[in-house]
């Protein structure tokens, strides 16, 4: 969901989260470099986004959600136990792994044909299309992008640097309509403080929604996109591992359990999509 400038990166915390179980499970093949490095290091610097269900802080600052889960399972598999968590703004997420920062992104970016052309993405790890979510009753009658587009009354709230964001000025939404936000909690806060009319983002980022006070509508005119994990295209190796390790979690059901687990219902999609391709063109 994110690329820009580093000089919006935005580090809120970093905390560790140990991998249980031993390291009798590593690949016995010869290790890419980025993976032995990790296991050399005895942890995976990753950065995330505080998006629950993809990946967020608990309270006692570890890293949880669907994403760090799935990695940790596939971390473990490489021989490396422990992650070591940043959270940052989606747009600091590719700079940070360009310069080095973090070894991986795990944060819930979209799979996204400009994005290829500077990482390379692991196979989908989640498939879903985009959402509106306006206060309950849905006051202006939106729809989807189009529906924000045609009357420029109204103003919609997107992650910074995100994939909703780019789409919404290529449907013809203008710059005006538009405000960002660095989070999906303050995303939420600009829709019930009536501060914009709808809130744009992946259709699983705002778990138990009614709970909070707005309703979701699904845009089913917006693309199905897809959730991967970023590596720099110099660890094609590392990321190459990475998806052997998902192949593993497919095979044997830890994928489709933690696929529920975090409230994802469309296991029959996603179950089907295993490669960055199939998402984004030009993806490898």
């Amino acid at each position: 969901m994110g690329e820009g400038s580093m000089s919006r990166r935005v580090v809120i915390a970093a905390a560790g989260l140990v991998i249980a179980g031993g390291l009798g499970d590593a690949s016995a093949e010869e290790p890419d470099a980025l993976v032995a490095a990790m296991r050399k290091a005895g942890e995976a610097k990753i950065s995330i986004a505080q998006l629950p269900p993809y990946a967020s802080l608990s309270p006692s600052g570890e890293p949880e959600g669907y994403l760090v889960e799935v990695s940790a399972q596939v971390l473990r598999g490489l021989g490396v136990a422990k992650i070591n968590a940043v959270v940052t703004t989606f747009d600091a997420m590719i700079p940070g792994l360009q310069a080095r920062q973090v070894d991986f992104v795990s944060a819930g970016l979209n799979i996204t044909t400009p994005r290829c052309e500077v990482v390379v993405f692991s196979a989908p790890v989640t498939v879903q299309q985009d959402a509106l979510y306006v206060a309950s009753g849905n006051p202006k009658g939106l729809a989807g992008y189009a529906s924000i587009a045609r009357d420029a009354g109204v103003k919609a709230a997107f992650l910074a640097g995100s994939s909703q964001e780019a789409f919404a000025l290529k449907e013809g939404v203008q710059r005006a309509q538009m405000i960002t936000v660095p989070d999906v909690q303050s995303g939420i806060a600009t829709v019930t403080g009536g501060r914009v009319d709808a809130f744009v983002v992946g259709q699983f980022s705002v778990p138990a929604a009614q709970r909070k006070d707005v309703a979701m509508v699904v845009d089913k005119g917006s693309p199905m996109t897809g959730v991967g994990i970023a590596f720099r295209k110099a660890d094609v190796g590392a990321r190459d591992a990475y998806n052997r390790g998902l192949d593993k979690l497919r095979a044997d059901g830890t994928l489709e359990r933690l696929y529920g687990k975090y409230g994802f219902t469309n296991w029959d999609v996603l179950s089907k999509t295993t490669k960055a391709s199939e998402i984004a063109p030009g993806c490898s």
